[in-house]
């Protein structure tokens, strides 16, 4: 079952705003030096909205070709049923052990068509399904009771990834309808983190560059709770920096660079590269609050 730290692979350009292969393999050998427990592939933090179809699979096959069997999730779906069917089973043949799937969004439906999106992938895919609740970013809202009757109908629904605000609030009533029965798992650059633990998240799937601090995290919540407080809420400025719309993608991309285990921190657009005063900001965070990926032998 996945399940822990499975951040979002960010996707690294040259100068040319090519694909950078080499780049990639380093940012993931240095997370699984880290030990993650999954990767998730062409998220919001991927750009995978940016990416093209022959590139996509040039990256899942390289990073398959390095994690062997570590846990793979890979986002896809579509317009419409037929369209995600086609991608979900796409990725399906790639090698990805779980699909995370946002409900159609081009065509705003309602909790009637969001069930019937999801039973004919169900119906028609041999993956585990991973729901991202995300409306921030599709501008659909699916209520609990929907995703209830969703987890309920469909055995292949294993997960979900709750990422409307407040989150708290969803994954408990989630928690109550659906105890274990369903995974669920954090988002927003786990800048909830401590409190989903609290409210029994069983993972969180957040940017790449800072495994260590998730990993501190989730562990001392096994043993210290009140030391997982301290840790989240001690790096919780540098998590809030990075979920800004438009430029998140961009901090990620900052980090990596400057930890050189990405040579450029070129992004596609839409996404905006950092201005001179964000990157001193981003500075200060990050001298204060220390992250592995600045020591990182890759």
């Amino acid at each position: 079952m996945l399940k822990g730290n499975v951040p979002i692979l960010a996707t690294a350009f040259d100068a040319e705003g090519e694909v950078d292969f080499a780049s990639i393999e380093r940012l993931v050998k240095f997370l699984l030096q880290q030990g993650v427990d999954g990767l998730a592939l062409f998220g919001n933090a991927s750009e995978g909205y940016a990416l093209t179809l022959g590139e996509k699979e040039a990256l899942f096959a390289c990073v398959k070709n390095l994690t062997g069997d570590l846990p793979l999730v890979a986002a896809a779906g579509g317009a419409a049923s037929a369209v995600a069917i086609e991608d979900i089973t796409r990725i399906q043949r790639w090698g990805a052990q779980v699909a995370m799937v946002n409900p159609p969004s081009v065509v705003k439906p309602g909790p009637e068509e969001i069930v019937n999106f999801y039973r004919d992938v169900c119906a028609a895919c041999d993956i585990d399904i991973m729901i991202q609740d995300a409306p921030l970013m599709t501008g659909v809202n699916i209520p609990v009771a929907t995703l209830v009757t969703l987890c309920q109908s469909f055995p292949a629904i294993k997960y979900i990834k709750v990422e409307q605000p407040p989150t708290t609030l969803k994954i408990t009533a989630l928690k109550q309808a659906l105890g274990d029965s369903v995974g669920l798992f954090g988002g927003l650059n786990a800048g909830f983190l401590y409190e989903e633990l609290r409210r029994g998240v069983i993972g969180t799937m957040p940017a790449c560059e800072f495994p260590d601090v998730i990993n501190m995290i989730l562990q001392a919540w096994q043993h210290n709770p009140r030391e997982a407080q301290s840790l989240f809420y001690r790096y919780l400025p540098f998590l809030r920096y990075g979920v800004q719309p438009g430029i998140g993608v961009a901090i990620h991309k900052t980090v990596l660079h400057r930890a050189g285990i990405f040579t450029t921190d070129v992004v596609r657009e839409p996404a905006k590269r950092l201005d001179a005063v964000t990157r001193d900001e981003l500075q200060d965070l990050t001298d204060v609050l220390p992250l592995a990926v600045f020591g990182a032998q890759v």
